[in-house]
């Protein structure tokens, strides 16, 4: 019975020992990586990428799961060591299996992008399954990227991005991102019901959080004022935000407030700035705006050259004014030397696009045989179109065209609408033209009252030739 004892006493001694060993060997693995990490990042000791991978090496090697992605990440990066993808699959490989969800998540990566083995969208799907279902949110945000965007499985999506927003604190960063997917996802019934509240309060989370995409679609929700109450202090508020962070779209934003003056004071410098800012970025109303800024002399001196240029960019990126002030600048040769053919070419980009002004200048181009044959029922044509759409200087040529017959029969009661239209409108010459027209009766009856009337509104203006008539 003593012996039966003794021996079992043995037994778990020797057990427990072991047990201490095994404890003592872990604890000591995750020293030694820990160790790596210090060395890695300079944290309480001097950075020593050379040491850093050394211990994670003996730590990897002694079978420590985290060690293990540590020195992947080392072979893939170069950290510490010669550059090696395929080291890198194998130890990532070896962690992901004792199932690390970083190693997991990691090689994904590496069969996503060919790393160290060949591509195979399968397995990498697979090996981001694994880390999202461990709880890692950065694979939680990439499968939510997937069914929205690939297997176009909405509901999938929005379960994914929900579950990566719920574990904002392993990934705060992510999380954010996951919101405000999601913020969008409510905002544009995509996958769901549309709920803008929701939305609204998702936006709201990821803002408060330094989210710049949440900020910018959170100042829109109050500045449109829907089912939020309109709030454009509280919209400029979210848009400067995004702004400071560098959101394009909230810099275009609040450089089309200032220069309107849209609950802010009117101010084109700022306006133009914040232009600049978000043209950088390749913002195309930013560009356009910014072209137009350099042409007109708007919070900055006038530059035709940087407007030219500017035009130019928006024009090659479909911009139909952009494409529209282009041909005006080929035309007038400003900011750029003069080119008949590439002026009609951008006019008719414009135009067939419905930009009016462009429309009105192809008709001048067609009148003087300008980059193109002149045609004087084209010229006719094009500003009628224009005229039909309340284009003011087209009102007045067409007036021209019925008067002296230009594309179409002489027809002087045409005529004196169009000018009259066009000088109730302010334009001078036609003040001066539609005084002719009463002084000689042409259109109209005569009246020489209205003759003088609109001969002194025309001269009032400058017109010499209503100051002579008069």
């Amino acid at each position: 019975m003593e012996e039966y004892f003794e021996s079992k006493n043995k037994y778990c001694s020797n057990n427990n020992n072991e047990n201490q060993i095994d404890y003592d060997k872990k604890k000591e693995l995750i020293e030694l990586n820990n160790l790596g990490h210090c060395y890695q990042y300079g944290i309480g000791k001097k950075k020593d990428l050379f040491k850093s991978f050394e211990y994670y090496l003996k730590s990897a090697k002694g079978g420590n799961i985290d060690a293990q992605n540590n020195l992947g990440y080392c072979y893939q990066n170069g950290i510490g060591i010669i550059k090696d993808e395929k080291k890198a699959f194998e130890w990532y490989f070896k962690s992901a299996n004792e199932g690390n969800i970083h190693a997991q998540y990691n090689l994904g990566i590496c069969y996503q992008n060919g790393i160290g083995i060949k591509k195979d969208d399968k397995e990498s799907f697979e090996w981001y399954f694994k880390s999202a279902e461990g709880g890692y949110s950065l694979a939680q945000n990439i499968l939510g990227d997937y069914y929205q965007n690939i297997e176009k499985d909405l509901e999938k999506s929005i379960y994914w991005y929900e579950k990566s927003a719920e574990n904002g604190n392993k990934l705060s960063q992510y999380k954010l991102d996951s919101q405000y997917e999601l913020g969008y996802c409510y905002e544009n019934g995509i996958g769901v019901d549309t709920n803008l509240i929701k939305a609204f309060k998702l936006y709201t989370i990821a803002s408060e959080k330094g989210q710049t995409a949440a900020q910018s679609a959170l100042g829109t929700l109050y500045k449109n004022g829907k089912y939020i109450k309109l709030d454009l202090a509280k919209a400029i508020y979210w848009y400067n935000k995004a702004a400071e962070n560098g959101c394009k779209i909230a810099q275009y934003n609040l450089a089309y407030y200032y220069k309107h003056g849209i609950s802010v004071k009117r101010d084109d410098v700022k306006s133009f700035e914040y232009f600049k800012k978000s043209a950088k970025q390749g913002h195309l109303e930013a560009q356009f705006e910014l072209g137009y800024c350099y042409d007109k002399g708007l919070g900055t001196e006038v530059d035709k050259t940087k407007a030219f240029e500017l035009y130019k960019i928006t024009a090659e990126r479909g911009h139909n004014i952009g494409q529209s002030n282009l041909g005006i600048l080929y035309q007038s040769g400003v900011g750029t030397e003069i080119d008949p053919e590439k002026a009609v070419y951008w006019h008719n980009n414009a135009a067939e696009n419905g930009v009016i002004a462009a429309q009105y200048n192809l008709g001048v181009c067609y009148y003087n045989g300008f980059g193109v044959e002149k045609n004087e029922k084209k010229a006719f044509e094009y500003y009628e179109m224009a005229s039909d759409k309340g284009f003011l200087n087209a009102q007045f040529e067409l007036g021209n065209c019925y008067y002296l017959g230009i594309g179409i029969e002489i027809n002087k009661d045409k005529s004196f609408e169009l000018y009259k239209i066009a000088a109730e409108r302010g334009l001078n010459v036609a003040k001066s033209k539609i005084g002719y027209l009463y002084e000689n009766g042409e259109g109209t009856e005569k009246d020489l009252v209205q003759a003088i009337y609109w001969y002194r509104k025309a001269a009032e203006n400058g017109c010499e030739l209503a100051l002579h008539n008069l």
